[in-house]
């Protein structure tokens, strides 16, 4: 994964209203407006949420005449899982090096 693109998932995912509108997304495909609906602020500002997760290329839009659809798209966020995973495999790993090394050290 390219630093850049795991650093535009971490912080889209950083902001509550960002992952709850990734969480509504699991559901299926929605409008902008049913998106915004739940939310105690502006579409404008609820837009610069959405934008921020396009970037990320966390949401795809799909224009329909007037109508503006968003879905998730999982790729970004398993590109993150393994990101995550190789660093927790690395340091479960040096951890139990050292404290192998520190073992036989105290013997």
């Amino acid at each position: 994964m390219r630093i850049a693109a795991l650093d535009a998932t971490m912080l889209a995912l950083s902001d509550p209203t960002r992952r709850a509108i990734l969480n509504r997304l699991t559901s299926g495909e929605a409008r902008v407006t049913e998106i915004a609906a739940p939310f105690a602020m502006s579409l404008n500002a609820v837009s610069k949420h959405i934008q921020m997760l396009e970037r990320a290329e966390l949401v795809r839009r799909r224009k329909a005449g007037r109508e503006h659809f968003l879905s998730l798209n999982p790729k970004p966020l398993d590109e993150a899982a393994q990101w995550i995973e190789q660093q927790r495999t690395f340091w479960n790993s040096s951890l139990d090096a050292l404290e192998r090394a520190l073992a036989e050290h105290k013997d």
